[in-house]
């Protein structure tokens, strides 16, 4: 937790740096010490920047820059409740020269958030969503206007030929795209639902993959809305991004190469 914290170091250090560990501060006044760990601070503030950020988006004004916002936002409430971010291999984001795919496993709402203000400050990007949250009452204007990859998640065949044609179009328009393979969250990772959907894309497209190895149990998940969960301060966040590589064979390989990548880094945040 920071206090009287400098936001605009905060966002320089995520955008020019090649890594960014929340800063320590041992001085707390009374009541932030009341606010550390508090679910119910943090859910109002979050609610509150979900609201604006919906607002905006329903009057279509709700551009790049408003999204970097307020995701850099929830990441400032984050810290404030004693989260504490350790963030690297940054630089690895603009190392190709051509949009990538990232790919990444998916344990909270928290990645889903906290992404576009770590990497749309350096690339262009949009996620493969699903159906639900598009059609969402509180997220779903905001999520349609990041022009997004929606896939139903009952028909793979139809969700392949989706993540296909739509990835191929926004990648040749120069936008990068943030994949979850296992498709819904998980506290543990589940590498036997890690498809290789997101390498064949790269394949297909003439693009590197970055590989991205996350742990974000700090947000838990909801049980009747996930967005909704408990928060424990104990709990560091990890989010590590990989060197760019190039996909080649059948993508089978190179699938378990992020694969080794997560659990690797996983091991190590134990």
């Amino acid at each position: 937790m920071k206090v009287g914290k400098n936001l605009g170091s905060m966002r320089t250090s995520l955008v020019n740096l090649n890594s960014y560990h929340t800063p320590e501060n041992e001085h707390l006044s009374f009541k932030e010490k009341l606010r550390l760990n508090s679910r119910l601070y943090f859910t109002l503030k979050y609610a509150g920047t979900i609201l604006r950020s919906r607002k905006m988006a329903v009057r279509k004004v709700y551009d790049t820059q408003a999204w970097i916002n307020s995701s850099l936002e929830i990441f400032d409430f984050i810290e404030d409740v004693g989260g504490k971010f350790h963030i690297t291999g940054l630089e690895n984001i603009t190392k190709s020269e051509k949009p990538v795919l990232f790919i990444s496993n998916h344990m909270s709402t928290l990645e889903t958030m906290i992404f576009p203000g770590i990497i749309a400050p350096r690339r262009n990007i949009t996620f493969v969503v699903k159906e639900s949250l598009v059609r969402h009452p509180l997220f779903g204007d905001v999520m349609r206007s990041r022009n997004p990859i929606v896939v139903g998640r009952k028909d793979p065949r139809k969700d392949f030929e989706a993540v296909m044609t739509g990835g191929l179009e926004l990648l040749s328009k120069g936008n990068s795209i943030v994949i979850f393979p296992e498709g819904t969250r998980h506290i543990d990772f589940k590498a036997s639902e890690f498809n290789s959907i997101g390498v064949k894309l790269a394949k297909k497209a003439g693009v590197q993959v970055v590989p991205v190895a996350i742990k974000t149990d700090f947000w838990g998940i909801g049980k009747v809305i996930k967005e909704l969960a408990p928060i424990d301060r104990h709990k560091p966040i990890h989010m590590r991004f990989g060197e760019p590589f190039t996909v080649s064979g059948n993508g089978k390989e190179d699938n378990q190469k992020i694969i080794d990548f997560i659990q690797k880094a996983q091991e190590e945040w134990r």
